[in-house]
């Protein structure tokens, strides 16, 4: 069985074309560049939505578009209509765990990540929250399936 790839689905050149969704709480810039150089396709928070759009709105929409959330809000899971909004939404998330991190700490840390990202993404179905260290290991956390 053949199947023919997209052009947004296709690329020789790594990590992939996984489309990553920066949340606002990892900053609008120095995540974003730190990715984007690593050949990464980046959507960053503020350019898509208000700074005060609530999680359940800009969820949605990531989740329609299939993009990949990068984030350091641990709490989300644990926040009822949050959750529901990235189950519904097949949201595949990723949680940055380290803390008092500045910004150049998390590019490099999501930067390093990068493989172990697309393989956790090729690998587990969505909805899911996954959290990344701060050495760039990545693994589950919850699972929406």
């Amino acid at each position: 069985m053949s199947k023919k790839r997209s052009a947004a689905n296709s690329s020789s050149k790594p990590p992939s074309r996984n489309a990553l969704f920066i949340d606002r709480s990892l900053g609008r810039r120095i995540v974003a560049d730190a990715l984007r150089q690593a050949g990464a396709e980046v959507h960053v928070h503020d350019d898509h939505f208000p700074p005060d759009a609530r999680d359940e709105e800009w969820l949605r929409v990531v989740g329609e578009h299939g993009w990949i959330v990068l984030t350091k809000d641990k709490m989300i899971r644990y926040r009822g209509p949050e959750l529901a909004a990235l189950i519904n939404a097949g949201v595949r998330a990723f949680v940055l765990t380290g803390r008092n991190l500045q910004g150049r700490e998390m590019g490099e840390i999501f930067v390093r990540a990068l493989p172990a990202i697309n393989r956790f993404i090729a690998g587990h179905r969505a909805p899911f929250i996954a959290k990344v260290t701060p050495g760039g290991a990545v693994s589950l956390v919850f699972s929406g399936v």
